[in-house]
């Protein structure tokens, strides 16, 4: 006889609570300190017992943990958190980052607001290019703090700007916060189909979430740069200009900041071109970040003159590269195909050749990073950052499998539900809840733990996913802002100068986060914003 079926009166008693307690239980220990991947699988495994010893709960909820880790660990959307991973620890060790701020703050900084417009710029460059929050506020905080507060910056107002440029990389794409959502908004918008009925669910794809986040990251950057030439218009104080005499020769600043432009903006075309035009999928494009990456790093650091281990090479491999995926943007490279023209078969025997030139750029700017003792710390960052994600998408499942057995989906279900305005009263209040736990816990806990809850109800009131996935995204940046858990606040607070507190900290990102949900409000009233891309690109 089914356990539930068997003690309905206990089920009715015991349940509405005890899955109301597992999440209480989960946040007390985050907050305690816990690892948030040991806090989430030890509370599943607690309250699994709990709810054996009332006989609520049965066993067989969790039989399929074993499939889900395996399922998670060969889950090929996931496979690019560690390529986009790896591709952002490189740029960051080959420092161009601290060029192109170096640059940008000497093209702009002769305007009243220019280094604070540089910094916004620059991050939404390192977003597109690098998608990790740590690494972007840590060295712009290194480099512009200090620079902007010896021109006069306000205190307060610096480490906003900056804090806020650094969280760009969870919007704009390719971001890791994107990748998980994707992942988990396609799961549950085909269980939600599945429910409803439909016998050949549609899927949801990352590439979807990529175009429909490019428009709202964007506007979200223009919101910022608005606000940095607000306050440089009406309180010229917190935001004075260089004088001109010392940033040198114009001409020769420009032409400066047009050779650091190129290897950035190149490599974002790269990446989500190829994802954008069709011509890859996400994890494949991830390897294509990867390598182009490396390719940058190795003409930084590669001897000038040496034609097998220096920047020829790399310069060689590069434009290799670039050319392949030109090449496989007009010419269709399928293996096989018998009604392929003259052409194509041109296409193909070139790509083979370009393909052939690439290796030749990477075990060249390998051999530069490892020079430069680089390699190690690289592979050394980006396995543990990969290993904390994956550690918690296991962690995550466990929880999500007992808290439905608990029957905390229908309780979920039920409490959306039963909110005033429908659909749209059940979205606003799961935006309010996902900003609140924004405040004590990270992205990926709400990602992987909170929205397999709420999506499926909110997907089956007939809210667009791509649209939802994008206002979650949106939403989940503020957690790296708000006091007193946000990650880009430690990040800032980590490598800040003596003489900044933690309040000029908080009293900086107070606008930022005022923005952030200003756009969350825009991007509400236009969904175009979000959707029409997509809808251009896919259908």
């Amino acid at each position: 006889m089914d356990l539930v079926g068997a003690h309905g009166i206990c089920f009715c008693g015991v349940a509405p609570w005890l899955d109301i307690a597992m999440i209480v239980a989960l946040c007390v220990f985050i907050l305690a300190g816990y690892p948030v991947a040991f806090s989430l699988a030890g509370t599943a495994l607690l309250f699994a017992l709990l709810g054996l010893s009332f006989g609520v709960f049965d066993i067989g909820f969790i039989k399929p943990f074993p499939q889900r880790i395996y399922g998670a660990v060969t889950n090929t959307t996931l496979i690019a958190v560690p390529m986009f991973v790896l591709m952002g620890v490189i740029l960051e060790k080959s420092r161009i980052a601290e060029e192109l701020l170096d640059e940008m703050a000497k093209l702009f900084g002769t305007l009243r607001g220019g280094l604070g417009i540089s910094v916004m710029v620059v991050g939404a460059l390192l977003a597109a290019s690098t998608g990790i929050v740590g690494a972007t506020v840590v060295t712009m905080g290194l480099l512009s703090l200090p620079t902007m507060l010896k021109r006069g910056y306000d205190p307060a107002f610096a480490c906003g700007s900056i804090a806020a440029a650094g969280t760009l990389g969870q919007i704009i794409p390719p971001s890791i916060v994107l990748i998980l959502l994707g992942d988990v908004i396609s799961n549950s918008y085909q269980k939600a189909q599945l429910e409803m009925g439909v016998a050949s669910p549609d899927a949801i794809s990352v590439g979807d979430l990529f175009a429909g986040a490019l428009f709202p990251g964007l506007t979200l950057v223009g919101l910022y740069v608005l606000y940095q030439i607000f306050v440089a218009a009406f309180d010229g104080g917190k935001t004075p200009a260089i004088p001109a005499a010392e940033l040198g020769d114009r001409a020769k600043v420009f032409a400066a900041a047009m050779r650091t432009l190129p290897a950035p903006l190149l490599l974002i075309v790269a990446v989500l071109g190829s994802i954008l035009a069709g011509i890859a999928t996400p994890t494949e494009a991830a390897s294509v970040g990867a390598i182009g990456a490396l390719l940058i790093a190795g003409s930084r650091l590669a001897p000038k003159n040496a034609v097998f281990t220096g920047r020829i090479a790399v310069f060689a491999s590069a434009a290799a590269l670039v050319a392949l995926l030109s090449l496989t943007s007009f010419v269709d490279l399928r293996y096989g195909r018998t009604e392929a023209s003259d052409l194509e078969r041109l296409g193909a025997v070139g790509a083979i050749a370009l393909c052939a030139i690439v290796p030749w750029g990477v075990v060249a700017s390998g051999a530069a990073l490892a020079r430069e003792k680089s390699l190690r710390p690289i592979a050394d960052q980006t396995a543990r950052i990969t290993a904390m994600v994956f550690t918690i998408l296991i962690g995550a499942a466990m929880f999500s499998l007992v808290f439905r057995g608990l029957g905390g989906e229908e309780t979920v279900h039920r409490a959306l539900s039963a909110l005033p305005g429908g659909a749209v009263g059940a979205l606003i209040g799961v935006m309010a809840v996902m900003f609140v736990l924004g405040f004590f816990l990270d992205f990926i806990e709400i990602t992987l733990v909170v929205v397999p809850l709420v999506a499926p109800a909110l997907l089956k009131m007939g809210i667009d996913p791509v649209w939802l996935g994008v206002m979650m995204a949106v939403n989940l940046q503020t957690s790296f802002l708000t006091p007193p858990f946000g990650f880009a606040l430690f990040y800032l607070r980590g490598v800040a100068p003596p003489s900044i507190t933690t309040l000029h900290i908080y009293r900086g990102v107070v606008p930022f986060i005022v923005i952030q949900i200003l756009a969350l409000v825009i991007l509400a009233m236009a969904p175009g914003l979000a959707t029409w891309l997509p809808d251009q690109l896919y259908d």
